[in-house]
């Protein structure tokens, strides 16, 4: 029995790999890699697929030399100028998630724009995880939580869910990582409860259209039964 697909995150690593296996400084791996992101987001639209996440910044990756810092930065502002159009075009709704307060005002304020003029386009939705950390998420929310004064007894799953940057938006039924690591490096660890996952040992740059498609084929393949026991399980 196919499984449905609504949501796929990917955990795009490899770039900076990518880069040095051809004698290139890093930050050509980069260039590479937001290209690779577009085509990404034509293929979700064409397999028909609601919600694509992008782990794109950790919060851990502003401890990355100031230079690649500024260059990536720099990539996502000059991403967006030249995307938005083509977002608006496609119907593709621009979303980041992660810790706003740390990122430039440049850069956030290109963001929030992008965001606002994408906001009314409903064929596909694609986060950025951008700044972002499960952990600091969640301890986000929590905060959020305590300043509202949530009561102890009210406070269940579906309000920490409304609490968290991913509300409204189903959680991941598939996430994907390049570049041979196994291992979800603190992304969308409450919303990946129940994700299935896709690892591959090719770097994010040469990802294609053609493995993406291979990925959702395998998960398309497998049976969720979310802690139950099988409907086709004989008793």
């Amino acid at each position: 029995m196919s499984s449905i697909l609504k949501h796929v995150g990917i955990i795009m690593d490899g770039n900076g790999r990518w880069a040095q296996l051809r004698g290139l400084p890093r930050y050509e791996g980069h260039k590479r890699g937001v290209e690779k992101v577009k085509e990404i987001i034509k293929a979700c639209l064409r397999l028909k697929i609601s919600v694509v996440t992008f782990y794109a910044f950790s919060i851990e990756n502003w401890q990355r030399p100031k230079k690649e810092i500024d260059i990536i930065m720099e990539l996502l502002k000059s991403h967006l100028k030249k995307e938005t159009n083509n977002f608006i075009s496609q119907g593709v709704r621009f979303k980041m998630i992660g810790n706003r307060s740390l990122m430039p005002a440049d850069i956030l304020s290109a963001i929030e724009e992008t965001e606002k003029i994408t906001s009314d386009c409903s064929q596909l939705i694609a986060q950025f995880a951008i700044s972002y950390s499960g952990r600091d998420e969640i301890l986000r929310a929590i905060r959020e939580a305590i300043k509202r004064k949530i009561s102890y007894d009210s406070f269940d799953e579906n309000t920490m869910n409304s609490l968290l940057d991913t509300a409204e938006i189903p959680e991941p039924d598939l996430i994907i990582r390049t570049s041979g690591e196994q291992r979800l490096s603190n992304f969308l660890i409450w919303q990946a409860a129940y994700s299935e996952f896709y690892f591959t040992q090719t770097l994010w740059p040469d990802f294609t259209d053609d493995e993406f498609t291979e990925a959702v084929l395998d998960y398309q393949k497998r049976q969720r039964r979310f802690g139950k026991v099988s409907e086709f399980t004989r008793t």
